[in-house]
């Protein structure tokens, strides 16, 4: 029975286009591909009808689907416009179907939906596993690329880097943070390390523990850590907590953080104007208004 529905199916092939062309290009405006020009959306819909095509006549096989998906995946077409398009298709079929015979009964119905569910499901799982395997790969990178982001160690001067973190600190990032310190000690031949805490919105126990951890480890590779940016809040915090800082030296401002830095490598910051200088400037000023 089913060999006589692809015939007919194969047979008919121009006529079911263009029906479904017809029915799929009412979808336009619903299904997320409005901005796509008329000839591109034509061209594509061509395209898609002869893959299912090919599918059909070579019982399943999906190596032209996978080609076909790989292409409109690249290109951005949504989702949407395949699953619409596999529905218009298996409402068009079953309905050219049916028309060509004189009688059809509650058999003869089922065994028409079920070979157009045999040729559309092989073709539906294809494309929707090549969508999700894309958006996988999509959010993978993404989220390599928000890891970078989210501890990064900036060299300021010879022997002295800052690590600014903001956001929640938890244990997956507390590794990256460790990782990241640890590697940019050796990396840039710090001596210091600035960790500017002021856009973690919370510090409790556990990541003051992960804190204390990285702070630890670069202090075993022979690097100090300065903990910075310790809001009033953050303050009243861990001392309800009772963590112990003490090992740890803090700094209310990455400004006073970075003064200790150049103390501990053997720098100060000089003033190269005298007092003279300026007097004679804020006199200049107020001559000038």
């Amino acid at each position: 029975m089913e060999s006589r529905f692809t015939r007919i199916v194969v047979e008919n092939s121009n006529t079911i286009v263009q029906m479904w062309i017809k029915e799929i290009d009412s979808l336009k405006e619903v299904n997320y591909t409005a901005t796509i020009s008329d000839s591109l959306y034509d061209s594509t819909n061509r395209e898609f009808a002869e893959v299912i095509f090919t599918s059909i006549r070579n019982q399943g096989s999906t190596n032209a689907v996978e080609e076909f998906s790989g292409k409109i995946i690249k290109l951005g077409w949504p989702l949407s416009y395949i699953t619409d398009g596999l529905q218009a298709f298996r409402r068009v079929t079953t309905d050219f179907i049916l028309s060509q015979s004189e009688k059809v009964d509650t058999d003869y119905f089922s065994n028409v939906l079920s070979s157009v569910n045999h040729w559309i499901e092989p073709i539906i799982r294809q494309l929707v596993n090549d969508y999700t395997g894309s958006w996988e790969n999509i959010l993978s990178l993404q989220r390599v690329a928000l890891q970078e982001l989210s501890a990064p160690l900036i060299p300021v001067i010879d022997g002295i880097t800052i690590m600014p973190l903001i956001g929640t600190i938890d244990t997956e990032r507390a590794k990256l943070i460790m990782e990241g310190l640890l590697q940019g000690v050796i990396k840039h031949n710090s001596e210091v390390v600035l960790i500017d805490i002021t856009g973690v919105p919370v510090v409790d126990t556990m990541v003051a523990h992960h804190l204390i951890q990285a702070a630890e480890a670069v202090r075993l590779i022979g690097a100090k850590c300065i903990l910075v940016g310790i809001r009033p809040e953050i303050a009243q915090t861990i001392v309800k907590l009772g963590i112990d800082l003490s090992d740890f030296a803090t700094k209310s401002s990455l400004k006073k953080g970075f003064t200790s830095a150049l103390e501990i490598t053997n720098r100060t910051i000089v003033d190269l104007e005298s007092k003279e200088e300026k007097v004679e400037k804020l006199i200049h000023l107020l001559q000038g208004e």
